[in-house]
């Protein structure tokens, strides 16, 4: 019978906490859904602690739980607002965009320091239908940790006011050397050995590849190359 009387507990909890969690998460705004930034990612990360338990455990005062819900929806309304109103104060509680990728270069140290990898960066160029990294002018890791990037000129689609023609892309960009390692079955693959590439480094004045960071080759044989010490030093900077 005391199960019984638990279980009914729970459900009536649950029927009772969804509606509040939601009006609480629609009033807080979108931001915290969309974008999910550190604080918000926090105050979404407490108020799942605080309705897991309470659904979990009768014992719980229910009302506290309810109470608790407001509070923080409170708190994140009051600590968004002063985040636009006190700049300063918003920069201090989010990330700053960092820039990984500056004229074709991938910026080794930067993304070292916001700890993302080199399989990391080339996933999400791809999601942004870049295959080669010497396409790209600027790549940005928002707060929000998405990359946005921006085209050299000459590699992107030419608009009306170009006259309406539509340039040609010089395909896909295929990785040789990653982090020291030559892919051998990739150059393989492109009719090309190492040989050809030590030469191609050569002519770059590279002497080891362990100097190489990134480097790829394009389908009209086209080597790109970022090295380990690329200056991760960028100005101007990007900033909020």
């Amino acid at each position: 019978m005391d199960l019984v009387k638990e279980m009914v507990i729970v459900l009536g909890r649950i029927v009772t906490i969804i509606p509040l969690l939601l009006i609480i998460t629609l009033v807080m705004g979108r931001r915290s859904i969309g974008e999910l930034p550190v604080f918000d990612f926090l105050v979404i990360l407490i108020l799942g602690a605080v309705v897991g338990a309470d659904i979990a455990d009768p014992n719980i005062e229910h009302l506290h739980t309810a109470v608790a819900i407001v509070l923080i929806g409170g708190l994140q309304m009051l600590i968004a607002k002063w985040a636009i109103t006190h700049r300063k104060f918003g920069r201090l509680i989010t990330f700053e965009p960092t820039i990984v990728i500056k004229d074709g270069q991938l910026l080794r140290d930067n993304m070292k320091r916001i700890r993302y990898s080199l399989d990391n960066i080339l996933q999400m160029l791809r999601e942004n239908d870049i295959f080669d990294a010497s396409d790209v002018q600027l790549g940005i890791i928002e707060s929000n940790g998405k990359l946005t990037v921006y085209k050299s000129p000459n590699k992107g689609n030419v608009t009306v006011e170009d006259l309406g023609i539509k340039k040609t892309s010089e395909g896909i960009s295929y990785p040789v050397i990653i982090e020291g390692e030559i892919y051998s079955t990739v150059l393989k693959d492109l009719n090309l050995n190492s040989t050809w590439l030590k030469n191609e480094l050569s002519k770059q004045d590279i002497s080891n590849i362990e100097q190489v960071f990134y480097a790829s080759v394009s389908k009209d044989k086209k080597l790109h190359i970022s090295l380990y010490k690329q200056s991760s030093s960028v100005k101007p900077e990007i900033l909020h």
